[in-house]
Formats: C-alpha cells, structure tokens, sequence
C-alpha cells in the first residue's frame, strides 16, 4: 500500500507531533477485510459532511465517493454505493441522521470523512471523541464492515482559512481532532488514511486542487482523494 498523505483539499504536513506515519502493507492481524469472492455484491456506504457529497465536483460522478466506487467495480463489478453524506454535518449529525441508515444497509464498507464543520463550530475536540466512539463502535458491533476514516485535511492551507483570523486556533483544533480520529480508529480496528500530511505539501504547490469556492476540492482534488483513501481500502482486500 503506497503512502496515504492525503488529498488534495485541505491537508497538511504531518503535524507537530509526527504520529501520523506510511500506511501498512498488510492489516494487522484479525483485522476486517473484504471478500475473497470477486463475484461478492459489496456494498460500499458513505459517510460524513460536505466533501462527501461532493461539494465542489462539476459532476456527481467526480466526488472521490463516485470514483471509489468505480475503483470497486475494477475488483468487485457488483458493488454498489449508498452515498449519505450531507454538506455542513458534523459527527453528530452522522450520530443521528446517517449511521441507523448505514447500518440498515448491511454495508461490507464503509468509509467516514467528519469534522471540518465540528472545529468551525466550535464543537469540543472531547464531545467529538464522544461521537466518534459512538460511531465507530456501533460499526464494529452492529455490521461486518470495513470502515476507513480519514484524517481531517489542514484546513489552513486553503484560501478560505489561509488568512483567517483564527488560523492558528483552527490549526490547533485540527491536530486534536485528528489524535481523536487516530485514538478512536485504532480502538475499533479501522483503517485509517492520512490526509492531513499530504495536504501542506500538495496543497501549496497544486492550486488546482482546490475548487472555485476556496475550500472544498476541484475534481482534481476529489480525484487525488479518491487515490490515497483507495490506497486504504485497497490495504482490506483480501488476497485470493
């Protein structure tokens, strides 16, 4: 598995305190993958807020969920996406409004993308932990999937924040939310994709990877998203 360091949109080098390192190559042992069968219908559900639904993309068909999907249908051409992202949620909202509806759908994956919308309102990095928890542990005990969480990406190297009068507020809410993402994924044996690093160093240099709104990926960015949280999935596919 190639590094994950993210995306495109938001991201930022791997933070002070340098926890966030190169993926696995293989999962750990026990850990949740998905089939062997080739001929398995998959059912790939999506969580999270705005960069889920694609806010930013031309097309629906150029989100980075859309473009998982087809990556899935290279290895599995039965699988199917339920998108239920939603723009402005926050992990609580993912709490009330997406997990129930996740769960009915017996997912075998599931990727999670929150928290953006919980730092900019100010939600507290413990009371996100606590949804987190809530989340991740209603997957793990209450369907079979696979689920991969993303770092949140470093809000501060976009226009909209680059400048911002709180950046540096932002900027520290960003690394706790994210040791909250990597304590709660690891407590619940997701697999978790980094694209916090990546987006200091890609971002910067590639400003096309960021949408005409300032914030919220290009279809260049959702394309470079879709590239490294495929390089997570790709980590749970079980080897013939």
């Amino acid at each position: 598995m190639t590094r994950v360091t993210l995306l495109a949109v938001l991201l930022a080098t791997a933070c002070a305190t340098g926890r966030w390192h190169e993926a696995r190559t293989l999962p750990d042992e026990g850990a949740r993958t998905l089939p062997v069968d080739r001929d398995a219908a998959i059912q790939y559900v999506a969580l999270g807020d705005s960069t889920v639904e694609g806010v930013g993309a031309t097309r629906a068909d150029f989100n980075y969920v859309s473009r998982l999907h087809e990556r899935l249908r290279a290895v599995y051409p039965s699988a199917r996406v339920a998108n239920l992202g939603a723009g402005g949620a926050t992990s609580a909202d993912v709490l009330r409004r997406q997990l129930a509806r996740a769960i009915e759908l017996r997912p075998h994956l599931v990727t999670l993308s929150i928290g953006p919308n919980d730092i900019t309102t100010r939600v507290p990095a413990a009371a996100y932990e606590r949804n987190l928890d809530s989340i991740l542990g209603r997957l793990r005990d209450e369907t079979t999937a696979v689920t991969v969480v993303n770092l949140i990406p470093d809000l501060v190297v976009t226009p909209r924040f680059r400048a911002h009068r709180e950046r540096d507020a932002l900027a520290r809410q960003t690394v706790l939310f994210n040791e909250a993402l990597e304590r709660r994924s690891r407590a619940y044996g997701a697999e978790l994709v980094d694209l916090y690093a990546a987006s200091q160093r890609e971002v910067p240099a590639s400003p096309e990877l960021i949408g005409a709104d300032g914030y919220h990926p290009s279809d260049v960015g959702y394309a470079r998203w879709a590239e490294l949280v495929w390089a997570g999935i790709q980590a749970r596919i079980a080897v013939r």
